[in-house]
């Protein structure tokens, strides 16, 4: 059976191949310490799962939910942006639910891209950028991250002609993988660059809640504008480790909002009831567990970025986000040195250009490990000799 083009186009997801290879290493005897995934180890907090299993003994949440979500869930969201963010919106035109924020990632270019649009997304960046412009039909246009520029992207260095045709733009801060965060002016030029050019802006905040040293990212709707040229997609996944109960939003521009709804509308059947009153909990229950979650990443981050510092690696402590973006030794590719680390010393990272070509020359580790699995990772490095080298 001949499958459709857009599926010969699409590279396998890059966990899955990364989880083939770990579970080689497992059949073999290999005692595995994996910094791949960016999958909480801490269960969600009590008073969430709590409130799900009340919610599920309710019959009426086993029946199909609204589409948008329903409005008690959009309205926590409207006031949780008003709590943190200062920023107001309107929870029936401004939100919509989402299974997931990678879902309404995915699924945005549906409502926008043609077959032969351009979409502007970064690189490296999280697959599902480039993954839903491509189901759409769409194309591309590679926007570098590069450690020179702090991992933002040039703006200036992006083609006249190809701004013209792009239909949108792709942004993630605190970003994935690199952990880099981004200033205020920064935004503001993406406002107004969006503006001239008549481009939608999305930007992933995932990571927004993960932040260390009294640093607090900025949310893209706190620009004066973003809510003219764009929208933000959430998730609770990180914030309050609940990546399985699959749970998000996408908000701001109300056209934006509702053609995204309508997409969805004719794809899927949102959100299961029970999750939805979980996440009502998460934004309106006890806040303290995220300000535990942060120490936990921050000692862990301190620990990885020392061991690593004294193996030779020079690189700086991530302001934010659960990930630390190590450039490789020299004379390897980052498949080539994760290769290394597995066989050698059964540690895994994630090759930097499984992110995009240029992701290489880098490896993304993910610090949802144990602070004492870190500690022995490390020591597995120094045994086996593995050092940085320019």
């Amino acid at each position: 059976m001949q499958t459709a083009r857009r599926i010969q186009q699409l590279p396998p997801y890059l966990f899955a191949e990364i989880d083939k290879k770990i579970a080689k290493a497992k059949a073999a005897g290999v005692d595995i310490i994996s910094f791949g995934m960016g999958d909480p180890d801490r269960p969600t907090p009590r008073h969430i799962i709590e409130r799900l299993q009340s919610a599920a003994e309710e019959a009426w949440t086993h029946r199909y939910p609204s589409y948008e979500g329903m409005l008690a869930f959009r309205e926590a969201v409207a006031d949780w942006y008003r709590q943190n963010r200062g920023v107001e919106l309107d929870p029936v035109s401004e939100i919509v639910a989402l299974i997931g924020s990678k879902e309404g990632l995915a699924h945005i270019s549906l409502c926008y891209v043609d077959p032969g649009d351009i979409n502007l997304v970064p690189d490296p960046g999280y697959p599902a950028y480039s993954t839903g412009t491509l189901f759409a039909g769409g194309k591309s246009f590679k926007m570098p991250l590069l450690e020179q520029n702090g991992f933002l992207p040039d703006l200036a260095a992006i083609p006249s002609d190809i701004a013209k045709q792009a239909k949108l733009m792709f942004l993630n801060y605190p970003n994935n993988p690199t952990g880099a965060v981004a200033p205020k002016e920064f935004y503001q030029d993406v406002v107004a660059f969006a503006r001239e050019y008549d481009i939608i802006v999305c930007h992933d905040a995932a990571y927004s809640e993960v932040a260390f040293d009294g640093y607090r990212p900025l949310s893209f709707l706190e620009i004066d504008g973003a809510k003219e040229v764009g929208v933000e997609f959430h998730s609770l996944s990180k914030t309050y480790n609940m990546t399985g109960w699959r749970l998000g939003w996408a908000a701001g521009n109300a056209q934006v909002i509702e053609a995204l709804a309508r997409v969805k509308g004719n794809i899927d059947s949102g959100v299961f009831s029970a999750v939805q009153l979980a996440g009502i909990e998460a934004l309106r229950g006890p806040q303290d567990s995220i300000d535990a979650m942060q120490e936990v990443y921050k000692e862990r981050r301190d620990l990885m970025i020392e061991g690593l510092r004294e193996l030779g690696w020079r690189i700086d402590k991530p302001k934010a986000t659960i990930y630390v973006w190590a450039p490789v030794p020299n004379g390897y590719t980052s498949t080539q040195f994760a290769a290394k680390l597995l066989d050698r010393t059964g540690v895994v990272v994630t090759p930097g250009n499984g992110y995009g070509e240029y992701g290489e020359g880098y490896v993304r580790i993910s610090l949802c490990v144990e602070k004492e699995r870190i500690q022995e990772a490390l020591q597995r490095l120094k045994n086996a000799g593995i050092r940085y080298s320019e």
